[in-house]
């Protein structure tokens, strides 16, 4: 491990410039082309997005369960997909030290499947070719909101990190961060009429500016914006409302010495604090910056790069939240892409070799999941119950994060899906699967080895990360 000091002044306000695009650079990442550029304010705006592929009805289709159940079939722990699935009816599934939505003494709810209102849960499907974000109700299983998440629609969105309101924040990859509310609770009036103005589905995408629901949109001019992670926050037992939930992100311009992490404000996407990576190797020919990012239970945060070792060996990062200072922590072979933190502390790299690192110990494992040891490179979440879940081409498979056995495997993909690139757990236990560059999305009952729903109606989606707010729990339930 080498410790770096930080080297940098603090920025503050929101930048204002020019994107550029990075097809040439794209990787197994698919963006536009040409320059962009957009102003920090949601005053005004341009008209809708056009999607490129898939329809946009955000329709749903149901298999073997209400869509408004309570949570999965209950099993008596990690098993694999061919035992006989349990009868004894849906129920939520935690085992966090406590119960998520038990909430603070003398306050309502603490946090969890949304914050202060445990009734819903949402999941965050970036469509990228749209340029848009898809609100989906992991509940009722419709898609309830779509928003534009930069003025141009044409950032790419990747990305997607929820807090413990159901506030999400998207990075979009051609520069850009934008903050949209869960609830229209939360939402400002900022228009004079009455009521709160905001997309109610698929089919409603409001022209720039004029959806009350978008928080804010911190433009960066730098073309591989890719992280984005929330902060647990601090729980105020007077005022019953988090604090300090602010969001990390993490950029590069291509070249080499340009790696930078920096924490947004969550409140107004201000810039509270810039950390450069200068050192920061090329793990994968013309890549320069990070690709991944999840927060541990000290908001520190820690970035993945892309996979390979060619010409260097990637790093894993961690910026610390005290004092912006960077630990570094090489990768063994061939190491990079989607990553999560687990209950137990553990940080996971999920590329082609899924591996296991022990802040404790520094310790690396990694487990095969092929013949050959390798597969797709993708994302990946702990279920909070002792299970990492990845996506194996058209298959999720259950890790037991202790043993790193591979203890369940979920039969997901359908034809003419691509592989199954975004894994997210739901606050009631189900595991969800995103397939790359896809139009659908399945909520996946565990414990039964069923599709119990599938979201139709996306464009493009692709979304690997904390698309529900699920993994900031499991790292810190309180």
């Amino acid at each position: 491990m080498k410790k770096h000091a930080l080297s940098t002044s603090v920025a503050l306000g929101l930048l204002a410039s020019f994107g550029c695009g990075d097809n040439p650079r794209g990787g197994d990442d698919e963006v536009g082309d040409g320059p962009t550029s957009g102003v920090a304010t949601l005053e005004g705006g341009e008209g809708e997005g056009e999607g490129e592929s898939g329809s946009q009805d955000g329709s749903t289709t149901q298999d073997e369960a209400d869509a408004t159940d309570s949570g999965p079939t209950t099993d008596s722990g990690p098993t694999t997909s061919d035992d006989d699935p349990s009868d004894s009816g849906p129920s939520p599934k935690f085992d966090l030290g406590i119960v998520p939505d038990a909430g603070h003494f003398g306050c309502g709810n603490g946090g969890g499947g949304g914050g202060d209102d445990p009734e819903f849960s949402y999941l965050w499907a970036a469509n990228s070719s749209q340029g848009t974000i898809s609100k989906l109700d992991t509940k009722t299983v419709t898609e309830v909101g779509r928003y534009i998440v930069r003025p141009d629609s044409a950032g790419s969105p990747s990305r997607t990190s929820v807090n413990r309101y159901g506030d999400v924040a998207v990075a979009n990859r051609l520069g850009g961060v934008t903050k949209v509310y869960g609830s229209q609770v939360r939402c400002q009036d900022t228009n004079g009429e009455l009521g709160i103005q905001s997309s109610n589905g698929a089919g409603d995408i409001r022209p720039w500016g004029s959806d009350e629901c978008l928080a804010w949109h911190t433009e960066l001019p730098h073309g591989d914006n890719r992280p984005v992670a929330w902060t647990n926050g601090t729980f105020n037992d007077q005022t019953c409302e988090y604090e300090d939930l602010d969001v990390w992100t993490a950029w590069s311009d291509w070249a080499p010495g340009t790696a930078v992490v920096a924490l947004l404000d969550g409140d107004d996407g201000s810039i509270i604090q810039e950390v450069p990576i200068p050192d920061l190797p090329q793990p994968w020919p013309g890549w320069y910056g990070f690709y991944g990012a999840a927060v541990d239970a000290q908001d520190n945060v820690w970035l993945s790069q892309l996979q390979g070792s060619n010409p260097q060996q990637s790093w894993l990062v961690r910026v610390n939240r005290d004092d912006f200072t960077y630990d570094v922590f090489p990768v063994p072979d061939e190491g990079g892409y989607g990553m999560t933190v687990t209950s137990e502390g553990y940080v996971w790299i999920c590329g082609r070799i899924t591996r296991r690192f022990n802040p404790q110990t520094q310790q690396w494992t990694n487990v095969p999941l092929a013949p050959n040891g390798s597969v797709h490179t993708g994302g990946c979440m702990g279920d909070g119950n002792g299970v990492l879940y990845r996506g194996t081409y058209g298959q999720v498979h259950g890790i037991d994060t202790l043993t790193m056995e591979i203890v369940k495997v979920l039969d997901v993909g359908q034809p003419g899906d691509d592989y199954i690139w975004g894994v997210a757990v739901d606050f009631d236990g189900y595991v969800w699967a995103v397939p790359r560059n896809s139009s659908r999305a399945y909520k996946v009952d565990p414990a039964t080895n069923t599709i119990v729903t599938t979201v139709e109606g996306l464009v493009s989606a692709y979304t690997y990360s904390d698309m529900t707010g699920f993994a900031l729990l499991n790292v810190n339930p309180g």
